[in-house]
Formats: C-alpha cells, structure tokens, sequence
C-alpha cells in the first residue's frame, strides 16, 4: 500500500535527526577496578604519547562519558546524532584521560577540533582501567566520535579504555580521498589496524603493562571494520562484536546488487501502489513488513549510499559527474537507479574485491542484526555473511542473532515504538556475552531469532 499522509509527516519529523550518510548503545554497569590501579585522577598522564600521531591533546577530564564530554567540549554530538533511541539510559561519571589527535593524512574532510584534518581519533584511558581495550570505527561517513554514546560511555562505565577513529575520510564525497577506486575503503581498514596498534602502545606506556584483552566493536560499517580485522589482523584482538556491518562482495550480494532496483522501483509503488514494483523490491531482500520504512529510507539513505558508494568503487559509469544525479529517474543518462553491477568491466569488481570479506574470521565474534534493516537487509547481509563464516571453518567462533523489529538506526524507533525495537541494548549483552565467552569460557546464548518481548523497558535492555 502507499504511504499515507500520517506516514509522510513522520518521515519528514525524521529528517532533523537524520544523517547524509550511511550509518546506523550500550547502558549502565558498574565500573570495575584494574588489577594494579594507579593512584590518583589522571595518574601519568605526562606518559602519554601516541606513537605515529602527528598532533595530540590530552585532557584529564571528570567525566570521559557523554555526559561530561558534552559540556566540556570534548565530543562532537552531531557525530553520533540519530544513532541511538530518546529515553535511552547511559552511565556516567568515568574520570580519566582523554587523548585527541590525528595520524599523518593529506585529506582534510574532518573539522573536529578546528584541525580541517582527517584521520583524526579519540583515545579515553579511565583512571580505574580493566587492562582492557575496545576500539572502534565511526559508522557510515561519520567522525571520530560517532561511537560516543552508543559504545563508549558503556565500555568506560566497565574500566575498558576506548579508541575510535574516523577511518581517514568522513562526508558525503569521502571517495575523493582514495587514490584507486576502493582505496578510500582499503584506508578505513588500514587507519582502524593503526590506532590499535598505537593505542595498545600508549596502554603500555601509561600503565606499564599492554592491554591483556583488546576488543573490536562496530555498527554499520563498524561492522564491517570488525569483520575485516578478525579475519585479516586476529593477532590484535581477542574477538569482536559485528552490529549490522557493511558485506562487501565482489560476485555480490553487496550494496549494487539491491539499491538499484530500490531506486528504480520505490518511486512506482509510492506513487500508485505497483505491485510489480514491491515484488522486485521484496525480491532484491528487502524484508517483508518493512514496507513502512521505505519513504524514509528512499529519501535519505538509499539514494545517496548508491551514488557515493558507486563512485568510490566505479567512477567511470558517470563520465565527468561527481557521484551520478541525485534522485534521477530511470532513463537518465547516467542515472544510479539503472545501474547493473554484473555488467560493470571487471576493474569494478576488482576494486570491490580489494576490500571484500571472506568470512574466515580468527577470533570469536557476536553478530547481531536487526529483521527491518532497510539499510543493509539482512538477506543480503548476514544471513550471507554467517553462510560465509561456516563455509570458512569458522563456525565455532561466531554466533549471529536475528533481532526481531530491529533497524539500521535506532533513532527511528521514537516515531514507530509499536513497530520497531532498538538494537542498543541488545549489542550491550552482545559485548558481555562476548567477554564471558572468551575470559571465562561461558557460551553465549542459542544464536538464532530473538523475538522481540511482549513487554519491559525495550530501550535499556535486550535478552539475547
């Protein structure tokens, strides 16, 4: 059916939090001590040198949590807007240290901190440190501090110290920083190994002893930062929480493979409810009941994911045009919602190749994905990726839970509460479940469906 009235006012409520890029939460816990803490707020904060940086600030802070970094200048909310769900219930109060700076880079897309300078990450270093770590990249196009309230502000409130980065380009044309088509994605991986590498270091050096635990975490294409790093530098991490992440595949599924026939359909069944059009749409993994998502997402995600995304890995389909034309209808000259990835030369599908999962990840990992992701369906997602991962022999090391109700952001469960459930919470016992896994030998629960409760508080906590 189409969208009616009521469904498009809520979709234009919705443009103020949304994000022009591609994206998508973790709640209280007590903090816990490290095995020798050291003594006093901010203790050896004169040792903190980030190797490999070109510039870093450290601040010693009251509060390294959302709720204190806000008010002293030391995140940027606009970096994790529309990430997470009104109502949700953070922890706060985590004093310590918090390191700001950036790596050597020649883009200069990131406006944090007034540098105009990409690359950039964020390094917090409770003053009750666990001896663990968790390091994450920014979701989507995003900035170093996306991952602020929905990871950060948990796994400090625990004593883990936390780095992200924002992967070496940040915006809407982030594919103008590679120098080969899937070069600027070959760099995401490439700046998220060298943090972890530098932060362990700093670790070391603070607390005279590196990290016994590293964890990877990410949402959207996080995700696919965790993916990539448990399967290509396992020797970094001890296992990994993937939220929804990015597959990029050269024989496909990947992003190509559907959003083509989103753009070239949606606009027929909105307008008089074509049934061929929603069957090509159902058809291409769009789930089914999701239906009511769709005018949102035509309008601020699958159009622009396409076209950037395609320009990053097949900037010659467009000639001389900067990532297509915005919104084209089918039978544009070098419209998106015309193009046919398999008929792309191969050159296209090497550069996707170069940045390509296999599913032979080395460490355990925790994949969660939501059953309404309209971003990244999960049909030709994660449900592809786990065939991978058993394919690969890896089995044993992963499980994957399909959340019912979930999406791609969180922020849209404050206009559909009855529709839709947030995946937050259910990434915080992701993460726990995780750590007990790998520290105490505990398996984490059945993978499989986890139905969405008849009742409780679906903002703050998730049984998997």
């Amino acid at each position: 059916m189409r969208p009616t009235m009521t469904s498009r006012r809520r979709i234009a409520a919705l443009a103020t939090t949304a994000t022009l890029a591609l994206v998508g939460a973790l709640a209280t816990a007590a903090p816990a001590s490290a095995d020798k803490p050291q003594s006093g707020h901010c203790a050896r904060q004169s040792k903190v040198k980030v190797p490999g940086a070109e510039v870093q600030k450290v601040a010693c802070l009251g509060d390294l949590t959302t709720a204190g970094t806000v008010k002293t200048g030391h995140t940027n909310p606009n970096d994790w807007a529309g990430l997470h769900a009104a109502g949700t219930v953070n922890p706060n109060g985590v004093p310590g240290i918090q390191v700001d700076g950036y790596f050597p880079d020649t883009s200069t897309t990131n406006a944090n901190n007034g540098w105009n300078h990409d690359s950039q990450f964020v390094l917090r270093i409770p003053d009750h440190w666990n001896g663990g770590l968790v390091v994450s990249g920014a979701p989507g196009v995003r900035g170093q501090y996306a991952n602020d309230f929905i990871i950060s502000d948990y796994v400090l409130s625990k004593g883990y110290a936390f780095a992200s980065t924002d992967k070496g380009s940040t915006g809407a044309a982030f594919y103008r920083d590679g120098s080969t088509p899937g070069g600027s994605i070959r760099e995401w991986n490439s700046r998220v190994t060298e943090l972890t590498v530098a932060a362990k270091t700093t670790l070391k050096k603070v607390y005279a002893k590196a990290p016994k635990r590293t964890w990877m975490v990410g949402i959207s294409n996080g995700g696919y930062l965790t993916r990539w790093q448990l399967e290509n530098r396992p020797d970094l991490y001890d296992g990994g929480v993937d939220w929804e992440g990015t597959l990029f595949r050269s024989e496909g599924p990947n992003l190509f493979t559907y959003l083509p026939t989103a753009l070239k359909n949606y606009p027929k069944y909105a307008a008089t409810g074509d049934q061929a059009a929603h069957d090509a749409m159902i058809a291409a993994g769009f789930a089914p009941g999701s239906e009511f998502l769709w005018a949102f997402h035509y309008s601020y995600y699958w159009d622009l994911t396409q076209r950037i995304y395609r320009e990053e890995f097949d900037p010659g389909w467009d000639g001389a045009l900067d990532a297509g034309v915005p919104f084209c209808a089918s039978g544009t000259p070098h419209c998106d919602a015309d193009y046919d990835y398999a008929s792309r030369p191969q050159s296209v599908k090497d550069a996707v190749e170069s940045v390509s999962l296999t599913g032979k990840i080395g460490k355990p990992m925790i994949t969660l994905h939501g059953t309404l992701d309209t971003l990244l369906p999960p049909a030709t997602d994660s449900d592809v990726y786990d065939d991978l991962i058993e394919k690969a022999g890896s089995g044993a090391l992963h499980r994957y839970y399909s959340v019912e109700d979930g999406t791609h952001t969180d922020g849209l469960y404050t206009a559909y509460p009855t529709q839709l459930r947030p995946l937050l919470p259910c990434a915080r016992s992701a993460f726990d479940s995780l750590t007990a896994w790998v520290e105490r030998g505990t398996p984490p629960p059945a993978e499989g469906f986890v139905a969405r409760p008849s009742g409780g508080d679906l903002l703050n906590t998730c049984a998997l």
